[in-house]
């Protein structure tokens, strides 16, 4: 039966941040589909339960560019930067993120991914060595931070000296804490580095994706099914970076704290290698590096798990939710790295589902291996 009457709006507890899946699963068995009022005010309706969020994230009803189909005729953003930086292909429909997928997707297939793993256990050796004979470390500063970071840099062809620059930017844009003055002035200042960036390495190209994706951008006679124009290029550029360590950040400092938290488990992977892979998914399922996926809206009435939403309202599939849900993953506060998670939905479901994930997941496996091998009594 689908729901006629308004819907009453949920209130996020206090200390939602410090144990969401708690809220999630009492939105589960009440209220898998609800209309809740945010921390910082904001409406949107959350789907929690994992048949309705997997099949949500593949519904072309729920939409994700905004820019085109939520303002008014004739609106522009506010300022250039935040402009360039929102036309990205977390905010686009198709065609058009079919076309700039594209455009990236050859970066990240398994082929080159696996081509890139000497270079990313030499940056985790390094990482590692440099922890050693200390008797306590910063994890995230020390070891989760730099390693996914480093990677997307090299990748991309930025100075890793100026990694801690986008620390900050990408902390400030992705919080849920941020201003909007300090959001403002973090998307400003990566558009402009962004914009010198591109500018530099039109004069001077190197074997970079940023060189490919302006050789794409510039080449005489380039088709529009195989281009992209100086807006998409720099929120290209914007989306990579952030995206491309930011999870895998959350994943590596979760995932150790997941294995510290049972004992048991740790002592499994390290006694045996072989599960390393199994652990890693099960290790995404579990810790959930993000809670849930961007933002999708509603254009027309979409009903979802029995309930209409109306046009012209925000929708979140609650990833971190569908990921515990007893229905699909039994005993789901367990760690269990033999368990068979694949199905999860830590990396998304449908056309925006993470291109990164093949990286991610070798990332993760060198970091766990080598920080179990490096310190055996952590």
């Amino acid at each position: 039966m689908t729901e006629s009457a308004a819907p009453v709006t949920e209130e996020f507890p206090p200390d939602y941040f410090q144990d969401p899946l708690r809220f999630f699963a009492r939105m589960r068995e009440e209220r898998p589909v609800a209309k809740v009022t945010l921390p910082d005010g904001g409406h949107y309706w959350l789907v929690t339960r994992y048949a309705e969020v997997r099949a949500a994230l593949a519904d072309p009803r729920l939409c994700k560019d905004w820019m085109s189909k939520l303002k008014p005729p004739g609106w522009e953003p506010a300022n250039q930067a935040t402009g360039f930086l929102d036309h990205n292909l977390l905010n686009l429909d198709p065609p058009d993120h079919t076309r700039l997928r594209r455009l990236v997707v050859k970066a990240f297939t398994a082929r080159r991914v696996a081509a890139l793993r000497p270079r990313v256990e030499a940056i985790t050796a390094a990482l590692l060595e440099e922890m050693s004979g200390r008797d306590e470390v910063d994890l995230i500063e020390a070891f989760a931070f730099p390693l996914p970071v480093t990677v997307i840099c090299e990748l991309l062809g930025i100075p890793a000296a100026h990694q801690d620059r986008f620390r900050a930017w990408s902390n400030a844009v992705v919080s849920s804490v941020t201003s909007r003055e300090e959001w403002f002035a973090a998307a400003t200042e990566m558009y402009h580095y962004f914009t010198d960036l591109v500018a530099r390495k039109r004069q001077s190209p190197a074997d970079d994706l940023v060189s490919a994706l302006i050789e794409a951008r510039d080449a005489d006679g380039a088709d529009a099914a195989d281009s992209l124009d100086e807006r998409e290029l720099i929120s290209m550029l914007f989306l990579l970076l952030v995206a491309g360590h930011e999870t895998t950040t959350n994943l590596i400092a979760s995932g150790t704290l997941a294995l510290l938290s049972s004992p048991a488990e740790l002592a499994r992977l390290r006694a045996d290698a072989g599960l390393l892979p199994a652990a890693v998914e099960e290790l995404l399922r579990y810790a959930n590096p993000l809670n849930h996926a961007t933002d999708r809206f509603t254009l027309e009435p979409v009903e979802i798990g029995g309930v209409t939403i109306p046009p012209r309202e925000w929708v979140l599939c609650v990833t971190a939710s569908a990921n515990h849900d007893p229905s699909r993953f039994p005993d789901p506060s367990r760690l269990d790295l033999s368990r068979d998670a694949s199905g999860h939905v830590a990396f998304g479901h449908g056309i925006h589902y993470c291109l990164g994930a093949p990286l991610a997941r070798l990332e993760g496996e060198v970091a766990f291996r080598s920080l179990l091998t490096r310190f055996p009594a952590l």
